[in-house]
């Protein structure tokens, strides 16, 4: 199914071209038109099968479309760690871009100036809050924060945050809330006590089970355990002695698409980036050479990959590990097209190895593990159960430390913005982080 065929306002349409996203997964098929309906969900489906899209585009079309409270919150979506909040928070900025709604990303591990941020955005009303769950409570025992205009309440990943030890504060939070809202819960899977926690805040849901499709088995899947600085270094290495042709180098952030290419061409060898600050002929361009082979590694983000279709790709690199399975599966998919071999290797940092292992998980494989050569020095352990617990330790906990520059800055602007009644101008689009 086409985006452009599910009842969803201009504004997203809008949104959604922008980002070149033309078909939905199977989850938003479903979905969409389910939570349009303003019905309970709850949908059993893998990291990665784009459930992110599935609840945020219809949440924002029913807030465009529907009367709701201003000057208070009106959604409030839940996730067990600050990573993903902050990716959700960055697809909301993707794809709220030409609507008027404001969000806020509350999460630990942030300074001072990030907490002062989250706490306007909760009192002036933000729109959408994004929030982990230790935090947000957190905020609701220093302040008088309304919450009667929530209309969506949101549980991504429901699995994980019961995992973690959060449904008594899932509950705390659930009980602060209107009786009269949508009620939308996101699993991996669905444990017996997944099953308890619907029966308890869901109201006759409807369900939806997705599962994600795993790649082929002609695709050797290695990957590097490495530091983050000894990863340029292991793609020198690589190319040291045998010229690369037809390679894919994904990474997710554009300004850091930008920096590895500019790196590999400094290196001597022929790369070009593919991202979204390109206009449609320059991406055209970029892609004729690389299939012309006058090109020999594309550095490109995930959004812009959706439109690469070249058949023969020799290898895929992860530069760094993706946040979804999906995105996994759809990255390393380049290569071993009609029936052909083909090579994927995926860097692993010290903070990438939770993600790599649940990747791995939904593969039900281990991926072998390359050693890096003895020269580039010293390589972090592969331990991904001791991230997870301190994951686990500190995704709440009230730390000093760096904030994300857009959620200090751009959220602030939002937050003031609702405190003198919503204007329809966007944040600056140089403080967007994604693709």
């Amino acid at each position: 199914m086409l985006f452009t065929e599910l009842p969803l306002c201009d504004a997203l349409q809008d949104g959604l071209q922008a980002m070149n996203f033309k078909e939905t997964t199977p989850v938003q098929e479903q979905a969409i038109p389910v939570i349009l309906r303003k019905k309970d969900v709850i949908a059993c489906a893998q990291t990665g099968t784009g459930k992110t899209a599935a609840f945020l585009l219809p949440l924002l079309n029913n807030l465009q479309t529907e009367p709701h409270e201003h000057h208070k919150v009106n959604a409030i979506i839940m996730a067990p760690t600050r990573e993903l909040a902050q990716q959700i928070d960055q697809q909301m900025e993707g794809f709220s871009y030409f609507t008027p709604f404001s969000s806020v990303a509350v999460y630990g591990g942030n300074d001072g100036d990030a907490w002062e941020v989250q706490k306007k955005g909760l009192l002036s009303g933000a729109d959408v809050v994004i929030a982990t769950p230790g935090r947000l409570l957190s905020h609701i025992n220093l302040y008088n924060i309304d919450f009667s205009g929530v209309k969506y309440f949101i549980l991504d990943e429901a699995d994980r945050m019961l995992d973690m030890g959060f449904f008594d504060d899932i509950m705390k939070i659930e009980k602060l809330l209107p009786k009269d809202r949508q009620t939308i819960m996101f699993s991996a899977t669905m444990p017996p006590k997944i099953q308890q926690l619907a029966k308890t805040i869901l109201h006759n849901p409807e369900e939806i089970t997705i599962a994600v499709a795993r790649p082929p088995e002609t695709i050797l899947q290695t990957a590097y355990i490495c530091y983050e600085s000894q990863k340029i270094e292991i793609v020198k290495q690589l190319f040291s002695d045998k010229k690369p042709n037809k390679v894919i180098l994904f990474s997710g952030k554009k300004q850091k698409v930008k920096e590895i290419a500019k790196t590999l061409r400094k290196m001597g060898l022929s790369a070009d980036a593919m991202h979204s600050d390109l206009e449609q002929t320059e991406r055209n361009s970029v892609m004729h050479e690389f299939r012309n082979e006058r090109v020999d590694i594309l550095v490109a983000t995930d959004i812009v990959s959706r439109g690469i279709d070249i058949d023969d790709i020799s290898l895929i690199i992860n530069f760094d590990v993706p946040y979804d399975a999906e995105d996994y599966v759809h990255r390393i998919g380049r290569t071993a097209r009609a029936g052909d071999s083909g090579m994927a290797i995926t860097f692993v940092s010290p903070d990438e190895q939770l993600r790599f292992s649940r990747i791995e998980k939904f593969l039900q494989k281990n991926i072998y593990k390359i050693p890096v050569p003895p020269e580039l020095g010293d390589v972090p352990e592969y331990n991904p159960e001791k991230r997870r617990k301190e994951g686990r330790k500190h995704s709440d906990k009230p730390q000093r430390g760096i904030g994300r520059k857009r959620t200090q800055e751009s959220t602030e602007k939002k937050a003031q913005k609702k405190t003198s009644k919503k204007t329809q101008s966007r944040p600056d689009k140089n403080n967007q982080t994604g693709s």
